[in-house]
Formats: C-alpha cells, structure tokens, sequence
C-alpha cells in the first residue's frame, strides 16, 4: 500500500519512524562495541597489558560516548540539562585526569542504558503502523453501472464501494442500498454484530459479514476512522517521549551546581594558591561527581524488575513504564476481550406456555448451524442436538426461514418476529444487556434465546482490589450501548460507566480521568489504541488482543487473565521505591565526595575507589527487583508455557 492512503502527515510519520528505528540500530551496535571494548580492556589492565588496555578503553570512550555526548551537547545549546550532560562531563573531567577505565565504564553504562530504552520505543513506532494494513489494497467501485477494482489510494470521496461479504471497509462511508450485518469489533469495540440499512454509517475497519453493500465512501482514507488512530496514537507517544524520566528530573538541577561548584574551586582556588593544584582539584571534584552508579541506579532496577515481571507474564517496555505505573491513581478498563471474554454465548433462553427450553434452543440451531451470523456459533453451542433444516432461506439483516417437514420456522430479531406473549421477557433480556433472537413455529412465537459475551470470572475480584487495596478510581470505556454496558458495569462493581464511545471518545475519557491523578488504561483492541497510548500508561491484554494494541500499550499482560493486575501495581510500586534508594544513595555519595574532594581530602584513587564501592552497593539493590514475591507466577498460563518450553 503507498503513502497516499496515509495522507502527506501519515507518510512523513511513517519516514521519520524509520529514521528513528535507523538512529536507534547505530546507538545499539555503539553500545555494543562499547561494552566489550571496556571489558577488553579492564581484562587487559589486569593483566599488565597496559597499552591494549588504553586502545580498548579509548574505542570504549568514543563509541559510548557517541550515543549520547552531542545530543547532550546540543540540549545544553537548548537550555536542556540531563543525566546525559552530568556523565559527559563526568568522563571528560575522567579522561583528563588520565582516568581511562573510568570514563569508559561511564560511557559504556550509560550507551546500553539509552540504547536499550530508545529500542522499546522505536519497536512500538514500527508495530503501529502495522494498523494499516487493515485497510485493503484495492476496492471494488461502482461507476457508471460497472464494477471496477482499483486502487485504495486512488478512492475518492463520492465513490461508490461494492463491499461484498467477508470485505472490509476501506474508509469512512455511508450505506446506500443493501442490508446487512457488520462485525466492527475490531474498531469500537462492540462486541455484537450490528445491522445495517440504508442511510446507516459504516466506518473504516468494519467487516461485511454477509451480503453486499453499495457504500458511499464519505471521506478520503487518509481521514478515515483507522487512519485518525495511526495520528492519534503517535502524537500520544511522542508527547509520552518528550517527559522527563526520574533520573533526569534529579540531574536538572544537579548538572548546574556541580559545574558552578567545580568552576568555584579552580577559580577562587587558584586566586589565593598555586593555580596547576586547583585546577587538578577541580577535575577531582568532576570526578567525584561522576554519576556511574546514578546512571545505572535506574536501568538496573529496570531489567530486574522487567525480568521478574516477564517471568509472572507481562511484557513492560522500559523503566518509563514502571514509574508511571507506580504512581496511577485511575484504571480505565475497555469492556469487549478485557472484563469481558469477547466470546458471545447463551446466557438464557425462554419458552412460550406449550414449548420447551430445549426445544426452542433445538430449532434455533437447526437453522443457525447453516448461517454465517456471528451469534450462530453460540446458539448452536448451547443446543442439545441439531438437525438439518430444509428450504433454508436468509433475510439479511433479519433473520433465517426453514422446514421441518410441514413445519415452518423462523429465527431473527424483534421486529422480524414478534415477541408476541414473551414481549415482557424480551424486555427484561435486553435490558440485562443481552442480545435477543425469537424463534417462531407456524406463525406462533415460542421462545427467545438471549446472548451476551459475560463478564470474565475474576474481573469483579480484580476490581475489588484495585478500589481497596490500591484505592484506585476504576472506569469503564466501552463503544457498546449503554444497556450492554451498564449490565457488565453492574456485575463488575464500576460505577463510572461511559458507553458507546468512538476511539476519539475513549482518548477524550482518559484525558478527563487526570482529574483523580496519573491513568492507566487497560485494553485488547484497535479501538484502543489512542486511549492506551494516551494515558500515563497502557496496558493490553496479550492473549487477545490486537497487534496493535499490543504496539500501542506501554505493557502487555500475555495471559488471558486480569487477575495480576493487581499485583504488577504492587510490583511497580515496590521497584520505584527501590530506584528512588538507588538515587537517594548515589546523590549522597556525590554529595559527600565533592566538598571532601573540593578541599582535599580525598585523591583522584580514593575518589574512584569508592565510587566502584558505590556501583556495587547500587547493583546489589537493584537486583532486588527481580523477586517475585508479588506475583504467584506458577498459576499464570504464559509462565505455565514458558516452563513446559524450558523442560522441552
């Protein structure tokens, strides 16, 4: 497919990505080449092989040093200051001492941090754009009474789509002529087929199930529904890109003090004693700040805690992911594949006086077992037996007709068939969210079988204990109707219910839930992949959910269960608190060693000695993370594969 279904902004999105992903590819292989030139050379110095070490450690320097010094340099230019500017000066005050192991440690560190960090990030970019494939090659038109195939890109709006069954709509669009029922779960959400009809809205994305469509094509597929969540979930992701970490929001205003400190000390130094000691001074207390275990307090309580984590069952890309999960005081869940199982069944089914349940559940999937519906797989799940129909005959967007002998059937909604004495009882189903299909026998209605896809076992559980434990707003955002979304709400204990919502109005949800503090959202579909992109944090449903859902989140649970949830809060929490130590310690000990480097009391060997002391405690700590002592992994279907895999 060209850019031209993406539109200009979509294409140059797309351009830019794939430099991104070229820009992060060059970081990682520096990275690379970083760490094991310094483990050469550390090797190499321990072995008195002095002039191999220097080489290795020099290659270490420049390669490290390259991922991250001129970016560094040009935020500085900016008014920008990070850890990124705090270790270049760290190494260039290390390099002049003639400290080359140590600055090529700092680079080193610090290369495979960001590269690793700027790999999630850029992975994410390129699985998004995977949504357009959704949007088909080439489109069957109407002009001029013939049907023509042509490109998508070249469909303008006022075209007339031919949308045969089993096609998906390139774009937005409006019906013509034709009824029929459309699967659009993969883009709002709703987990029921819906019918349509002349003068009904069709949006990019929706199946055709069964018939054809005329459809007028309302708008370019650059401006399509599928297209807009591309835009809207990458703007989410640059502006998530652009926050400042944790790290860096300490090294602000660390970065200025320490270089107006060092300046303090070879200036008024030298003013009142022997300029060549000050300025060696100064370069110590550069040294001293060098913030080798502040670079690493974060990156490695990360990958312990992502380890554990993927250990329990989730995927979590980056420490930016923790942190924000760390702090949530919302959870907006979607409805369809993540409270519910996205699996319609038969949650009841009544009988008119003189007829049974089973034999209105019988007839039902007599006829269903021949149709190509969504709901007949579970109409015919729950019958007792099934038998062939004859003069099967199908009323589009209705319902089916068939003969048992003499006996004439039919199957379809309310309004085809009428409730007749069961009118009542239609009522109270579709009130309870359910899905009504009435069954008629000779002209008399005997029976109304209701579907819904229901709540998952442990989601009230789940809930219970974000609300409790957590004391987290839960939400629930769902493209279904009100009623459908009320009945699951009920049952799932959520009283902020907020129904048939475009993935526009999911984005607009979570912006309106920072109202209570930090979002998360919780999702498995297209449709939310702007909301999940949006909020602080995102979480998809792995087993379930979409390729891009799974992009778009920040985590991605690879069970089919909710139940972790919980406790991955927990967990999450539980590594801040341990980053937060990791940073604490490495500020005191800066803080330590500058003014007792400042006034001499410590030497340039002292000085790196304990800083390699420092780097060790911090590791230490770090590795805390990688308990599981929150999570009761073995009960985990993805911990349960990963098990049989390693014993395989």
């Amino acid at each position: 497919m060209g850019d031209a279904c993406c539109g200009p902004a979509e294409a140059a999105d797309a351009e830019r990505s794939e430099a991104d992903g070229r820009r992060v590819e060059w970081r990682t292989v520096a990275a690379g080449i970083a760490a094991a030139s310094w483990v050469t050379g550390a090797i190499a110095e321990l072995s008195g092989g002095d002039a191999v070490a220097t080489v290795a450690f020099a290659v270490a320097i420049a390669a490290g040093g390259a991922t991250f010094a001129p970016s560094a340099l040009l935020g500085l230019r900016r008014g920008r200051l990070g850890v990124g500017l705090l270790m270049t000066i760290a190494a260039i005050g290390a390099v002049l001492l003639g400290q080359l192991g140590e600055a090529a440690a700092l680079c080193f560190l610090f290369s495979v941090s960001e590269a690793l960090e700027g790999w999630a990030v850029t992975h994410a970019r390129r699985g998004l754009r995977a949504l357009l494939s959704l949007v088909p090659p080439t489109t069957m038109v109407r002009r001029d009474g013939v049907q023509v195939e042509i490109e998508t890109d070249d469909l303008a709006v006022g075209d007339m789509v031919v949308l045969r069954a089993g096609a998906r709509m390139p774009t937005d669009g409006v019906v013509r002529s034709g009824r029929s029922v459309l699967d659009v779960s993969a883009v709002t959400g709703e987990s029921m087929p819906i019918d349509v009809a002349p003068g009904d809205r069709v949006i990019a994305g929706s199946i055709n199930t069964t018939g054809t469509l005329d459809v007028e094509a309302a708008v370019a597929t650059s401006d399509s529904t599928l297209a807009r969540i591309v835009h809207a979930v990458e703007e989410a992701q640059d502006r998530k890109g652009q926050a400042q970490r944790l790290a860096d929001r300490i090294a602000r205003p660390l970065v200025p003090a320490i270089l107006i400190v060092a300046a303090a000390v070879a200036v008024l130094g030298s003013m009142f004693g022997d300029p060549s000691v000050w300025i060696e001074r100064a370069l110590v207390v550069l040294v001293a700040a060098s913030p080798c275990a502040f670079a690493i307090a974060v990156p490695v309580t990360v990958f312990a805690s992502v380890g554990a984590a993927t250990r329990a069952g989730f995927v979590i890309k980056g420490g930016a992911a923790i942190e924000a999960l760390a702090t949530v005081r919302a959870v907006a869940f979607d409805k369809t594949g993540t409270l519910t199982r996205n699996r319609p069944e038969v949650v009841d089914t009544v009988a008119a006086t003189g007829s049974t349940i089973d034999e209105v559940l019988r007839l039902a999937a007599s006829l269903e077992r021949s149709s190509d519906h969504p709901l007949a797989a579970a109409i015919v799940a729950a019958a007792p037996d099934v038998r062939d129909a004859d003069e099967m005959t199908t009323d589009i967007g209705a319902g089916l007709t068939g003969c048992f002998g003499d006996t004439k059937v039919r199957v379809g909604k309310p309004g085809y068939i009428d409730p007749a004495s069961l009118a009542a009882d239609v009522e109270r189903l579709q009130a309870a969210g359910a899905t009504v299909v009435l069954v008629e026998r000779d002209g008399a209605t005997i029976g109304a079988v209701a579907l819904r896809d229901e709540l998952r076992p442990e989601a009230a559980d789940v809930i219970k204990r974000l609300r409790h434990r957590h004391r987290l707003h839960a939400a629930m955002l769902t493209g279904d109707q009100h009623r459908t979304a009320t009945a699951i709400g009920a049952a799932a204990s959520i009283d902020d219910l907020r129904s048939e919502l475009l993935p526009d109005d999911k984005l607009l949800a979570v912006e309106q839930l920072r109202t209570y503090g930090s979002v998360a959202m919780v999702g498995d579909g297209i449709n939310d992949a702007p909301a999940l992109a949006t909020a602080d944090v995102g979480i998809a449903m792995g087993a379930a959910g979409t390729d891009v859902a799974i992009e778009a989140a920040d985590i991605a649970v690879m069970g089919d269960s909710l139940t972790h949830l919980p406790d991955l809060i927990d967990h999450a929490r539980r590594t801040r608190r341990i980053m937060i130590q990791n940073l604490v310690l490495s500020g005191m000990i800066i803080a330590t060693l500058i003014p007792a480097a400042a006034a001499g009391l410590l030497g340039l060997g002292a000085v790196v000695a304990i800083h390699e002391v420092a780097e060790i405690v911090v590791i230490v700590n770090g590795l805390r993370a990688r308990t599981t002592t929150n999570f009761a992994a073995s009960s985990l279907p993805f911990t349960s594969a990963l098990q049989e895999h390693a014993h395989a």
